[in-house]
């Protein structure tokens, strides 16, 4: 376990003006691939290198400063000599602000083209390796380079890294396990992740058999970006099915609690490069190219895809579709040209060969039929197709369509609008007035990223072939006045949420999350890739059995309040009743003159009255409080404060109603309450459920003297003025007023429910007629924030810290003592 100090307020940390900068010192940037073209001088046989202009992770600095310093982690495109790492490394560092990894080729290998490629991307994009034939099972061997590959990237990092100063931000899912090797090294490093591809849904992602290390590794960063709310809710939902973690919006930003820290969501999806493109636009050869393609589809209108060749790319059901729109609208036939360009393979399995095949076997199909001499219908592009070409295309296409069956982000959207915009220079080369109207029309897949951004485009499910075809068919057909205001309205959008911009508002986002890191305690616990960071308030520590014995024996009127479900028996135990070390340590404790034992549950009253009938000077308080009991000869006192009790009546219909609805779920009935469990439900639903249940019964109960809370997988409808701080307060104040003024209080649960006795307890010890101030330990049940001061990580530890105070006590028969002969608040 790694424990670092506590440092308050430096430079600036923890001020609430708002104007310190968090990240203000440097940017390093960790990606799969660096942001470089990588080739060998022929004549001089050595490196050169210069920057990829069109790479995200380098365009994405016009988000920072100009003071700040950006370096980069990543891999080459091209596979280095071990003899000429060290020189190329420093090469690049000095000229490039590039850091390279040099995985080893078998190490690259199985990292890259078997777990990212055969496993995370197909799995990312909704393919299950039912049979051989559909992907590659499970492999641990390439899993293991993954967490290799991961750790040579982390090891990178430290080596450049001021851990108190400088921001990392991973991309993308070949690096999900990065994070938990950083956290590890630096329990406050300042850390971002920012994933490009889909994230699936939990039926999928669940059939991953790693897949808490993953979500793991994403949840010690401290700020996670997706592209889309969907990808962000999936994620979420595997963090709630899969590792039983609840999250919250606060003040508009999403966030997860995990074990102490906030684990914030980012939702923005990527842009382009302005600049880049309209210098691109602004090329001689990208003008003549834009003539030359007028000319050679004079008359006819351009419908443009762009592609990479995959089977997720749906290009194949595009052709399907345009052959339905010529096959249905005969019309069409020789007045519509689709060029589909081809970007190369990424990669090179049996999947896009296939892919391949059929694409070229349906465009020859629908040329052959539909076509003539003077006419192809399906033009395909499958070559390498320099940027200035690509943008003449895009300026000169009547309509784009992006029609993959699942994409992370995919900007040829954005692209194409840019070009259709046009720049001033392109205008004067092509001979058209500067103020002249601009249309575009994008037929876009519901199942990519860009698409909840492009309001104006005409969405369609890419599987429905005659839905696909009737959208490009109004695409071509539609009124010029409304192309116009549908290109206005995406340009808009486009040029101000540019990649600067995305950059800008993620590291803003990340300063926010991160402005706590320097208020709290952190530790570092677990194993390996279970490693995680606890993140606690500053007076927040473990307490010592040594210390609060020595404690106990110095003191002679002590107060002891224990919760009992996950306090004095563990939480998910089938077996609820107490243990024989249980029972037993408590008699013990209860027999000693100098002590006030009182076990404050929600549980109903005869279960706690039969499961510590052993125990005789054991004061019981049931239902939070409801109920209570000096000891087993008194009488049970009930709280006057609630005594009508009328509102069950109403709340009981309410939650037969949602238990009807809500597989899994039950009511328990108390005398003074009613429960909704939830924890067999499934979790989203039941979760849903809950909360819509708490706002039902808020409003039936506006007027009744009853509270709603929502609890750890229940609802909770009690009387109001019953809690367990009450409790606490009645039993201290009856002791103070008999002459006992307490000099020891303990007070020991795991729930909300007992944070009231935590509050209770202080409040009442620093009241002026005490005395003196007693020895206080509120403690809580394991590592989680708390208004306690102290923690102890499990029932466990807490029979022997109470075995512990028992082997210190003087236990012998005692009559009933003062305390007891006078009633404050209770009624017989």
């Amino acid at each position: 376990m790694t424990v670092p100090g506590i440092i308050s307020d430096v430079d600036g940390y923890g001020s609430t003006d708002g104007d310190s900068d968090v990240c203000r010192e440097r940017k390093i940037i960790v990606a799969n691939m660096l942001p470089l073209h990588a080739k060998r001088d022929a004549e001089t046989d050595k490196w050169c290198f210069s920057l990829d202009e069109d790479s995200p992770y380098l365009q994405l600095k016009d988000g920072f400063s100009p003071e700040t310093e950006v370096l980069y982690v990543g891999s080459l495109k091209v596979e280095i000599d071990a003899t000429e790492q060290d020189e190329v490394a420093q090469k690049l560092l000095d000229d490039f602000k590039c850091v390279p990894t040099f995985l080893p080729h078998d190490l690259q290998k199985k990292f890259y083209l078997g777990f990212c490629k055969q496993q995370l991307w197909p799995l990312f994009h909704y393919m299950l390796p039912m049979c051989p034939d559909h992907g590659d099972r499970f492999d641990r061997s390439v899993w293991q380079a993954y967490v290799s590959a991961n750790k040579i990237f982390a090891d990178k990092v430290m080596e450049i890294i001021n851990p108190e100063d400088d921001c990392v931000w991973v991309h993308d899912y070949h690096l999900m396990v990065l994070p938990t090797f950083l956290r590890k090294r630096s329990t406050r490093v300042r850390l971002g992740f920012f994933l490009h591809s889909p994230f699936p849904s939990s039926e999928i992602y669940r059939t991953l058999p790693v897949r808490d290390e993953i979500l793991r590794g994403l949840l010690n960063c401290d700020l996670i970006g997706f592209h889309t709310f969907d990808y962000a809710r999936h994620f979420l939902s595997c963090c709630s099915r899969m590792l039983g973690l609840d999250y919250e919006s606060k003040r508009g930003h999403i966030g997860l609690d995990y074990f102490g820290r906030t684990v914030y969501i980012k939702i923005l999806p990527v842009g382009v490069h302005m600049g880049r493109l309209e210098s691109v636009l602004n090329l001689a050869s990208t003008s003549a190219k834009i003539k030359e393609i007028q000319e050679q589809f004079k008359g006819k209108k351009v419908i443009l895809g762009v592609d990479d060749m995959d089977i997720f790319k749906g290009i194949s059901l595009k052709l399907l579709a345009l052959e339905q729109l010529l096959e249905h609208h005969t019309e069409l036939q020789g007045k519509i040209v689709l060029v589909q360009i081809v970007n190369p393979a990424r990669g090179s399995g049996k999947d896009v060969q296939e892919a391949k095949r059929e694409t070229y076997l349906t465009a020859q199909r629908i040329n052959e039929v539909y076509g003539s001499p003077n006419y192809e219908p399906v033009i395909l592009i499958d070559r390498h197709v320099p940027r200035f070409e690509k943008s003449a295309y895009y300026a000169v296409a009547e309509c784009c369509i992006v029609n993959a069956v699942r994409d992370g982000m995919n900007l040829v959207p954005y692209k194409y609008i840019v070009c259709r915009q046009g720049t001033p220079v392109m205008d004067e080369a092509m001979g058209r007035k500067s103020d002249s109207p601009r249309t575009s029309m994008l037929v876009v897949s519901e199942f990519i990223g860009c698409s909840p951004s492009l309001s104006g485009a005409i969405r369609v499910n890419p599987w429905d072939i005659d839905a696909v075809a009737d959208a490009l068919e109004s695409a071509i057909t539609m009124r010029d006045s409304e192309k116009q205001l549908r290109h206005e309205k995406h340009y808009r959008y486009v040029s101000s949420h540019d990649v600067a911009y995305w950059a800008r508002s993620f590291m803003q986002d990340l300063e926010r999350a991160c402005k706590d890191h320097y208020t709290k305690r952190c530790w570092g616990i677990g194993l390996g890739l279970r490693f995680r960071v606890v993140s606690l308030s500053p007076g927040f520590r473990k307490l010592s059995i040594e210390h609060i014995v020595s404690a106990y024996r110095r003191t002679n009127r002590r107060a002891i309040f224990l919760d009992y479900d996950g306090t004095v028996v563990p939480q998910n135990s089938i077996i609820k009743t107490p243990s024989p070390e249980v029972t037993s340590v408590l008699n013990v404790l209860c027999n000693d003159p100098k002590n006030t034992v009182f076990i404050v549950s929600g549980r109903g009253r005869d279960s706690l009255s039969e499961w510590f009938a052993p125990c005789d000077m054991l004061g019981i308080a049931a239902e939070h409080g409801y109920f209570l009991r000096w000891n087993q000869s008194s009488k049970w006192e009930t709280s006057p404060v609630a005594a009508d009790l009328d509102w069950k009546n109403i709340v009981e219909p309410v939650m037969r109603l949602y238990t009807e609805a809500t597989d899994g779920s039950n009511i328990e009935v108390k005398e003074s309450a009613l429960v909704w469990h939830h924890q067999d439900a499934d979790p989203d639903f039941g979760s849903c459920q809950s909360k819509e249940l708490v706002d039902h019964l808020e409003n039936v109960l506006a007027n009744e003297p009853a509270v709603v809370n929502r609890g750890n997988l229940i609802v909770e409808v009690k009387p109001q003025g019953v809690s367990k701080g009450l409790v606490a307060e009645k039993v201290l104040s009856r002791m103070v007023h008999s002459g006992n003024a307490p000099d020891f209080v303990m007070c020991i649960g795991d729930d909300r429910s007992d944070e009231d006795m935590f509050e209770s307890i202080l409040s009442t010890v620093s009241s002026p007629s005490l005395p003196a101030a007693p020895e206080i330990f509120a403690c809580t049940v394991g590592q989680k924030p708390s208004k306690a001061k102290y923690y102890l990580d499990d029932n466990t530890e807490v029979v022997k810290l109470l075995q512990g105070l028992a082997s210190a006590s003087n236990p012998k028969p005692r009559n009933l003592p003062h305390i007891q002969e006078k009633s404050f608040g209770y009624c017989s």
